[in-house]
C-alpha cells in the first residue's frame, strides 16, 4: 500500500516527465482532454508535376477537446507548403497540422477540415495510412481514395445556364432587384477637376458625369443614387475613390483608378444596384472594389487588378452577419485579377455569389475564400501559376460553402469545396474556360470600350 508520501512523489515524478516531453516536442499539450480515437479521410483533390492539393476531415471519436493536432508522415518526400482552416509545420517526413481560432473545439463526434497545398518528387505520392490526434491513434479508420493524376476538366452540368445575355451588355445580379440604369438618358456633364467630380457625383436626380483626363484627390468622393460615371478616353482617378454609400442604381465604367488612400470603389451601407465594369485598378492602399454592409445585387466585370495586394472584399467583419446576411449577393466575371495577391475575392454571408470567367494569373496569396457561411458558385475561371485557386475560410474567419464546375487549370490546383450553393436566378453565357484567358486579357480594364 502506497503511502501519501509516496503517492504525491510519483505524481510529482509524473508530472515532470511529462513536462519534459511537452518541452521535447514529444507529446502536445491541449486544454482538454486528449481524443480517445478518431477518424480521418485524406484525399488528393488534385496533383500535377511537382505538387498537389490534399484535403483532410478529422473526426473526433473520444471525449470533446479544445485544441487539437492532427499529425501523420510521408514517406516519398513530400513537403507541404501551404495551407488553410489549420496551421502547418513539417519536420522530415513528419507532418503537424493545428487548428485555427474557429475550428479549435470538438465535440465527440464532431469534425473539422483543412486542406493543403503539397510538393512531391518522386515516381510515387503515396498517401500516409496512420494518423494521431493530440497523439492518439486514429482509431476510427483512415480514408484515403486514390489519386487523381493530372487534373482534367469536369464536366459540363446537366442543367446548363440560357446562353443570352441582356442587351444591354449588363449581366449578373445587377440586372435583378429592377435592374441598373444608372443616368439613363440624362445629358452628360464632363469634369475635369477634383471640385467638378465631387459636385457632379453628390447632386440629386439622374446624372451622366464623364471624367476626361487625370483628376487628382485625395480620401472617398460620395456617389448619389442615379448615377452613370463613364471614363473617357484615357480617364485617370488618382489617389481617391468613389463612395456608394446607403444610395441605389449606379454604373461605374472605363475609368483608371490608381494610388487610392482608402478604397478605390466603396460600396456600403444597404446601397444597392451597382454595376462596376471595365476599370483598371493599380497601386492603391486598401480594397479595389469593396462591397459591405447589407449591400446587393452587384456586378463586377471585365475590370483588371495589377500591382495591388487587397483586390475585392465582400462583407467587412465576421460579427456583421444580421445586417450582411440574405444580401451581398454580387456577380464577378471576366475580371482579370492580375498578380493580385488576395481577395479575389474574399466572401463573408453572400448567398449565392457568382465568380464566373475570370484569369487569375499568378495571385500571391490566394483566389476566392469563401467564409462565415456565405455561398458561392466558382465556374469557369481560368486559373494560371495560382498555387491556391479557391478554399473555405480565411484568417480568423470560419468556413462558407463553395461550388466549383467547369474552371481550367494550369499549374495550379483545384482548391476546396464543400456544401451546396443557392441557385443563380439570372442569364448568362459561360464561355469555355480554356478560352478564357484570351477572352479576358483581349477585353478587360479601361480603355478596351467606347462609351
Amino acid at each position: 500500500m502506497r503511502t501519501p508520501q509516496r503517492r504525491m512523489t510519483l505524481l510529482a515524478a509524473t508530472a515532470a516527465a511529462t513536462a519534459s516531453l511537452v518541452t521535447a516536442g514529444l507529446l502536445t499539450s491541449v486544454s482538454a482532454q486528449a481524443a480517445a480515437g478518431c477518424r480521418v479521410a485524406y484525399s488528393v483533390a488534385s496533383q500535377w508535376p511537382g505538387g498537389f492539393t490534399g484535403n483532410v476531415t478529422v473526426t473526433n471519436l473520444g471525449d470533446p477537446v479544445s485544441g487539437w493536432t492532427l499529425r501523420w508522415s510521408y514517406g516519398a518526400g513530400q513537403q507541404v507548403s501551404q495551407a488553410w482552416g489549420a496551421t502547418v509545420s513539417q519536420t522530415g517526413g513528419q507532418v503537424s497540422t493545428a487548428n485555427v481560432d474557429y475550428n479549435g473545439n470538438l465535440a465527440t463526434n464532431g469534425s473539422a477540415s483543412f486542406g493543403f497545398n503539397a510538393s512531391w518528387n518522386n515516381a510515387s505520392n503515396p498517401d500516409p495510412t496512420s494518423f494521431t490526434l493530440n497523439n492518439v491513434a486514429c482509431t476510427g479508420g483512415t480514408t484515403t481514395p486514390t489519386n487523381p493524376g493530372t487534373p482534367t476538366t469536369p464536366p459540363i452540368p446537366s442543367d446548363p445556364p440560357p446562353s443570352v445575355p441582356p442587351p444591354t451588355g449588363l449581366v449578373g445580379w445587377a440586372t435583378q432587384n429592377g435592374g441598373t440604369t444608372g443616368g439613363g438618358g440624362a445629358p452628360a456633364t464632363t469634369v475635369t477637376n477634383a471640385s467638378a467630380l465631387t459636385s457632379a457625383l453628390n447632386a440629386t436626380g439622374a446624372a451622366v458625369i464623364r471624367v476626361s483626363g487625370t483628376i487628382s484627390c485625395s480620401g472617398m468622393l460620395r456617389v448619389r443614387s442615379n448615377k452613370t460615371i463613364l471614363g473617357n478616353s484615357g480617364a485617370t482617378i488618382a489617389g481617391c475613390g468613389l463612395n456608394v454609400s446607403g444610395d441605389r442604381n449606379v454604373i461605374i465604367r472605363n475609368l483608371t483608378f490608381r494610388d487610392w488612400n482608402d478604397d478605390a470603389i466603396n460600396v456600403q451601407e444597404s446601397a444597392t444596384n451597382v454595376w462596376v465594369d471595365h476599370n483598371t485598378f493599380s497601386n492603391g492602399y486598401d480594397g479595389a472594389v469593396d462591397i459591405k454592409r447589407g449591400s446587393d445585387f452587384v456586378t463586377v466585370s471585365w475590370n483588371r487588378v495589377f500591382n495591388h495586394d487587397k483586390a475585392m472584399l465582400l462583407g467587412h467583419s465576421d460579427d456583421n452577419g444580421a445586417q450582411d446576411t440574405g444580401h451581398l449577393r454580387v456577380s464577378y466575371h471576366h475580371n482579370w485579377f492580375d498578380g493580385s495577391r488576395q481577395r479575389n475575392p474574399r466572401v463573408r454571408f453572400g448567398n449565392p455569389v457568382h465568380v464566373f470567367n475570370n484569369y487569375y494569373r499568378a495571385n500571391g496569396g490566394y483566389g476566392v475564400a469563401s467564409t462565415e457561411n456565405a455561398g458561392v458558385l466558382v465556374e469557369g475561371n481560368y486559373f494560371e501559376n495560382v498555387n491556391d485557386t479557391y478554399h473555405l475560410g480565411e484568417a480568423d474567419s470560419g468556413p462558407g460553402r463553395l461550388v466549383a464546375r467547369n474552371n481550367h487549370f494550369v499549374n495550379s490546383p483545384a482548391g476546396q469545396t464543400g456544401g451546396s450553393v443557392a441557385s443563380i436566378p439570372y442569364s448568362y453565357q459561360l464561355d469555355t474556360a480554356s478560352s478564357v484567358k484570351s477572352v479576358v486579357t483581349a477585353g478587360a480594364g479601361a480603355g478596351r470600350i467606347t462609351v
